[in-house]
C-alpha cells in the first residue's frame, strides 16, 4: 500500500527516453561538496522561517532547530523581504556569513496561495537570460520581482566583503527562482555558485542548456522519490539544468558521500527520474526536515494533472 501522502506516475517512457541524451555519467562526490550541500540546504530552509524575512539585520535562526549549521555561523542579513504587495508573493533574503565566508541569497519555497499559483503558471515567457531564452511564466514573475531588492543588497554585501563567495539558493519555488537569480547575477558579472533543492523545471532547453554551461557551479540537488524535480512535465518542453546530484536515501536517514550520486545530462532518465512511485514527504526532507517552519496551507486532497497529448498522468493526494 503507498503512503498517505504518494505521487502515482504513469509514462510512456520509451517516448521520453528516445529524446534523452546517449550517454548518461554517473559520478560520486568528495565530503566537502557534501559538506556545502548541508549548509546550503539548511540556508534554505530557513527562508522559510518568518523572522528570517521580517527583519533585516539580525542572526539567522530557525526556531524548529532544523539550520544548526547556520546558527552557529556568523551570520545576519544585509536585506529581508516579503514581496506580498504581487501576485507571485516572492520571499527571502541576502546574508552575509563571515565564518564560511560567503554572500548567501536565498529564497523560499511555496508557503503561500499566491506561491501556488506561481507554481501552476506553465505557460512560458521571454527573458533577458540570454536571446531567445524563455522560462516558467511564474518563476520568472518571481524573480522580476525580487531582483530590484536583491540585486543591490549583492552589490553592497559584494563590496563590502570582495573575497567572500556568492552563493544562491533556495528550495521547492524556491531553488526555481534561485536558478532564475543565479543566471541573472552571472550575467552581471559576479560569480555565483547555484544551489537548489528539490527544483521543479525553469523552462526548456535553451535556457537550460544556457545556464548549465554558464561558469560558477550548478547543484541541482534531488533526494529519493521527491515528486517535484519531475514538475512542468518533460512533454511540456521543458527540462532541467545539468548536472543533477542525486541523494540516493530514503527520509529521515543520515546521508554521506557515498549515497550522492551525480548525472550529467538535462534528460537524464536515472537518478529522481527513475521513480515511477512518488512520495512527497520525499521533497521535505533534504538532509534535514526543510520545511518545518513552513505553514501548510493546503488541507487533504487530490490533485490530477494531464498533458494534452494523455501521454502522462499525475495524480497525488496531499
Amino acid at each position: 500500500m503507498l503512503p498517505f501522502s504518494s505521487l502515482v506516475i504513469t509514462a510512456l517512457l520509451g517516448a521520453i527516453a528516445s529524446n534523452a541524451a546517449p550517454l548518461i555519467q554517473e559520478r560520486g562526490i568528495a565530503a566537502d561538496l557534501l559538506s556545502s550541500f548541508k549548509l546550503m540546504e539548511q540556508y534554505a530552509s530557513a527562508a522559510y522561517c518568518s523572522n528570517n524575512y521580517d527583519s533585516t539585520g539580525d542572526q539567522i535562526e530557525c526556531s524548529t532547530g532544523n539550520c544548526p549549521l547556520v546558527q552557529d555561523a556568523d551570520s545576519t542579513t544585509v536585506i529581508e523581504y516579503s514581496k506580498q504587495e504581487t501576485s507571485t508573493d516572492v520571499t527571502g533574503f541576502v546574508a552575509v556569513d563571515h565564518t564560511n565566508k560567503l554572500v548567501v541569497v536565498a529564497f523560499r519555497g511555496s508557503q503561500t496561495i499566491d506561491a501556488w499559483r506561481t507554481n501552476l503558471d506553465f505557460g512560458t515567457t521571454k527573458t533577458d537570460i540570454c536571446p531567445g531564452c524563455t522560462a516558467h511564466s511564474g518563476f520568472w514573475q518571481s524573480w522580476t520581482d525580487a531582483r530590484d531588492t536583491v540585486l543591490p543588497a549583492v552589490k553592497q554585501a559584494s563590496a563590502a566583503f570582495p573575497s567572500y563567495k556568492i552563493t544562491v539558493t533556495g528550495h521547492s519555488l524556491g531553488g526555481a527562482i534561485a536558478t532564475l537569480a543565479a543566471a541573472s547575477m552571472r550575467n552581471a558579472g559576479y560569480t555565483v555558485a547555484l544551489y537548489n533543492f528539490g527544483s521543479p523545471r525553469i523552462g526548456g532547453s535553451k535556457i537550460s542548456s544556457y545556464i548549465t554551461n554558464q561558469a560558477g557551479g550548478n547543484y541541482r540537488v534531488t533526494h529519493w522519490n521527491d515528486p517535484v524535480p519531475k514538475l512542468p512535465l518533460l512533454t511540456m518542453g521543458y527540462v532541467h539544468i545539468s548536472p543533477e546530484y542525486y541523494i540516493n536515501k530514503p527520509n529521515r536517514q543520515k546521508v554521506s558521500a557515498g549515497d550522492i550520486k551525480t548525472y550529467d545530462g538535462a534528460m537524464n532518465l536515472r537518478g529522481n527520474m527513475a521513480w515511477l512511485i512518488m512520495d512527497i514527504e520525499a521533497h521535505r526532507w533534504y538532509f534535514e526536515s526543510v520545511y518545518t517552519c513552513g505553514t501548510k496551507k493546503l488541507k487533504r486532497g487530490v490533485l490530477e494533472m494531464r498533458d494534452v497529448e494523455g501521454d502522462m498522468e499525475i495524480v497525488t493526494t496531499f
